[in-house]
């Protein structure tokens, strides 16, 4: 971390030596979060008995943005101290590896090609620790732009589901989407005179069985992003953690609609598996307030065909498997949709109501959502999440391997304070 630190400053005096003060702009900002969660579990979760009948989580974020552009060349570096104060923390620390990652714990760096996080502590009821998200040099001329280190990067037309994003997508029911996790990439983009692009990354990591970088471990892609009438597309190949994949998307004008879609289709050594999402989404104004909604479909072909999760069907999909522990996938079952309304019901007081159905076992996520601008660089994002479906589905709760208990939560609520200075 140190030696991460000592680097960036080199490159920013590197950047900012013999420059004029109007060749040189330097943006400084960031965000202090407050984070509370609770969760309660109901009778038949595993998690009660780790934890009780409820959960609590404080948790806090320091997050330090700085960016230096001089001419076309820039530096952008991002720091984050982060704790995690509550039960959370605790009952989750003896998870297996793959689990932890499906809970979200934090952010680690053991497959990145740096290391660029330091855990102060681990340990009872608190984590704290501090890294770096942001930390590349770029070059951005009229025609190209490379950067390199780390940085964060979306591609696909998904609003909910994004199976083109292979990168650090974030979960379909995340309240707080501001900041994606950073990778370690070369990235580069040409662009054309007509408004087509094309990009290219490479993401490279380290294998957690040697510690060594890895190209089975690595991502290559390359996308085509093209405009065509009042549309766009996209065309993408890419090489995946050692996997084959090519997909096509975009999205389209339809009257006052638009729709948007992406399908990717993957080649692993046993067999072909499509992931697939279309979505329409419309604007109005209803009673004087503007109005947004999505209608989405999501296919999963890694999912259980069979709506069966409990650990010995799950451990006969390891493809499955994989892509969780990875953070690419968030879903068990094949076939979803997903509801949306983004009501402004006032320009400083946003409230979003979303629904996630499984449609292989009728499970479904009720989630609402709201964004209240308390006032200047003050936000309050709150979400009351509760899920529906009996025990032994997805949303009510998958099997564990202990008889009578299951992966269960109960109603929760989020809140989260921004501070942005």
């Amino acid at each position: 971390m140190t030696r991460a630190v000592s680097v960036a400053l080199a490159l920013l005096l590197g950047l900012g030596a013999g420059a004029h003060a109007q060749d040189t702009t330097v943006d400084c900002g960031g965000r202090f979060s407050y984070q509370l969660v609770l969760a309660g579990y109901p009778d038949d979760s595993l998690f009660r008995d780790l934890t009780g009948p409820r959960s609590l989580d404080n948790n806090l974020e320091l997050r330090l943005n700085l960016g230096v552009d001089r001419g076309p060349l820039n530096l952008d570096v991002s720091y984050q101290l982060i704790g995690l104060f509550g039960d959370t923390i605790d009952f989750t620390r003896d998870f297996p590896e793959g689990l932890q990652a499906l809970v979200g714990r934090y952010p680690r760096d053991d497959a990145r090609l740096f290391n660029l996080t330091h855990v102060f502590r681990d340990e009872g009821r608190s984590a704290v620790l501090q890294r770096l998200d942001r930390l590349s040099v770029g070059y951005a001329g009229e025609k190209a732009v490379v950067r390199f280190g780390r940085q964060a990067l979306t591609w696909g037309n998904g609003m909910a589901h994004t199976p083109m994003d292979i990168l650090n997508p974030f979960d379909p029911a995340a309240v707080d989407k501001e900041y994606k996790l950073g990778d370690d990439m070369l990235y580069g983009q040409l662009l054309r005179a007509n408004g087509d692009d094309l990009q290219g990354v490479a993401v490279f990591r380290r294998s957690l069985e040697t510690a060594h970088v890895d190209a089975e471990w690595s991502s290559f892609a390359l996308k085509y992003h093209g405009l065509v009438g009042s549309g766009e597309y996209d065309l993408m190949a890419a090489r995946h953690f050692d996997d084959p994949l090519v997909a096509g998307g975009g999205s389209l004008a339809l009257g006052g609609a638009v729709w948007r879609g992406d399908g990717v289709f993957t080649f692993t050594d046993e067999e072909t598996y499509l992931t697939a999402v279309t979505s329409l989404t419309y604007s109005w104004v209803w009673g004087g307030k503007n109005m947004s909604g999505v209608a989405e479909y999501f296919f999963n072909g890694f999912g259980q065909p069979d709506g069966q999760y409990d650990p010995e069907s799950l451990a006969q999909n390891p493809e499955l498997l994989q892509r969780l522990a990875r953070g690419e996938l968030f879903t068990l079952g094949r076939h979803y949709v997903v509801a949306s309304t983004l009501m402004e019901l006032h320009p400083l007081f946003h409230l979003t109501p979303n629904v996630f159905v499984n449609l292989s076992d009728g499970s479904a996520l009720v989630q609402i959502v709201t964004q209240n601008d308390v006032k200047q660089d003050l936000v309050l994002l709150g979400a009351v999440g509760l899920p529906l479906g009996p025990s032994g589905t997805e949303f009510g709760g998958i099997e564990t391997d202990v008889p009578g208990l299951y992966l269960s939560r109960g109603p929760s609520l989020f809140l989260q304070l921004n501070w942005y200075f």
